[in-house]
């Protein structure tokens, strides 16, 4: 049962450790303190095989009607992407998926949203900065060299992704260490130098917590991976990083009839963990959990 005396586990265990404030950053011209606020980051899926219909859009205009008016309802970025992660997606091209993005991005930019693109290739994300885009959210490790060059010309935030395997699309069972956050602090620990060494400095640490491995379909072991990764990823933040999780659907739970209540549940669960950003496609409703959340004063 997840409950106080849980939480106390935790803090026991972890809580003590070493947690330094994580420093502002600039990102598109515009500051984001983490140490005092949490940010949203909203969705558009541009591929069809995206099975979270109220986040796909099969044209142009209704992806830059979406993206407008998530940017209108708080977003502070907007994730674009224009391939599934999903196992059975049909792989597209890097030719299809820069069609798909270039005239999206370009017009979101040019209105004064902070797009980000999700890919593992960088001729994609490449295309992408030229049209505007500040923040590559890096679905990959095989091209990690290259998107760092690609970060520093454009000076652009990455989004590193935890993923075992060299891209999403590879991702066959998921590995569970005994400590699951202090492989990933391990994990992030090397990418971030490896970022550093190459004048990349706006980084942003995803435990990777929407991809499908074929060994977390079961619906009770994927949702506690899930919970107790929310719950532990103040752990991160001795990396001096800001955080990012993808809130989950857990349609085994909820069922189809309350599936879009899953993401606001499990927000409450990211902010209690000290996630920095959330990205979901349930942007309103998530906004208001947040809202409550820093309601909350103590004493």
């Amino acid at each position: 049962m997840l409950d106080l005396r849980a939480v106390r586990e935790i803090l026991d265990a972890h809580g003590r450790d070493p947690e330094p404030s994580v420093a502002p950053m600039e990102i598109g011209g515009r500051r984001f303190d983490f140490a005092t606020r949490r940010y949203l980051m909203g969705v558009i899926n541009l591929s069809p095989d995206s099975w979270y219909t109220e986040s796909v859009c099969t044209t142009e205009e209704a992806a830059i009607a979406r993206g407008l008016a998530l940017h209108a309802a708080g977003a502070d970025f907007v994730d674009i992407g224009a391939e599934s992660t999903l196992a059975d997606a049909r792989k597209v091209s890097s030719a299809e998926q820069t069609a798909r993005l270039l005239p999206v991005v370009r017009r979101l930019s040019a209105e004064g949203v902070l797009v980000s693109v999700e890919s593992y290739l960088p001729e994609v994300l490449e295309a992408a900065a030229e049209a505007g885009a500040r923040v590559f959210n890096l679905t990959g490790l095989r091209e990690d060299r290259e998107v760092f060059r690609l970060a520093r010309r454009f000076e652009a935030a990455v989004v590193l992704c935890y993923v075992q395997g060299e891209t999403v699309r590879d991702v066959v069972d998921f590995t569970f260490a005994d400590d699951m956050m202090a492989e990933m602090e391990r994990h992030f620990r090397a990418r971030t130098a490896q970022a550093a060494a190459q004048g990349v400095t706006r980084c942003i640490l995803d435990p990777g917590l929407g991809f499908y491995y074929a060994n977390l379909q079961d619906g009770r072991l994927r949702i506690n991976h899930q919970m107790r990764t929310f719950l532990n990823t103040f752990r991160l933040a001795r990396l001096g990083y800001p955080t990012l999780n993808i809130l989950p659907h857990a349609p085994e739970i909820f069922g189809p009839e309350l599936r879009r209540a899953a993401e606001p549940f499990f927000a409450v669960l990211a902010l209690l963990g000290g996630t920095h950003i959330l990205r979901t496609h349930e942007l309103t409703a998530v906004a208001r959990v947040r809202q409550v959340m820093e309601a909350y004063r103590s004493g």
